[in-house]
């Protein structure tokens, strides 16, 4: 997959953001000198959190005939050690449908083991950085 970023305007730090057929402004904040047009890079790795999390727990559930008919979530992000090395998210999820106890319970260890998450704690990521003029 790859994802294709330019800025919006010369004049604005905003960059339109193209993903597949989806495209959406990322942003930097009016503090930081843009126009705060789309969530900024933090907003969108936190974002990702909360949708595998609910993605995944409607999809088990689904597969599991259980009776989810909603899931909402909150992501609320703590960034005040960030430069120490801890970045804390919290995740809520709120589950809607006739669902037992003891789905619930299912449903938090499968939230709990989705894949972005497993991706964000589990997994050494590698990046590599080119910078190369433009023709």
């Amino acid at each position: 997959m790859t994802i294709k970023l330019e800025q919006k305007t010369p004049d604005a730090m905003a960059q339109t953001v193209r993903i597949g057929p989806h495209q959406f402004l990322s942003d930097a904040s009016v503090a930081e000198g843009s126009l705060d047009a789309g969530p900024n890079p933090h907003d969108l790795y936190d974002a990702a959190l909360g949708a595998c999390k609910a993605l995944t727990v409607l999809w088990y559930a689904r597969k599991k005939g259980m009776a989810v008919t909603d899931v909402k979530t909150v992501v609320e992000r703590d960034a005040s050690s960030e430069r120490a090395g801890v970045y804390r998210l919290a995740a809520r999820l709120q589950v809607a449908g006739d669902i037992s106890d003891a789905q619930l319970s299912e449903l938090a260890a499968v939230a709990a083991k989705c894949p972005v998450h497993k991706l964000m704690t589990l997994v050494t990521t590698e990046i590599t950085t080119e910078l190369e003029r433009m023709q």
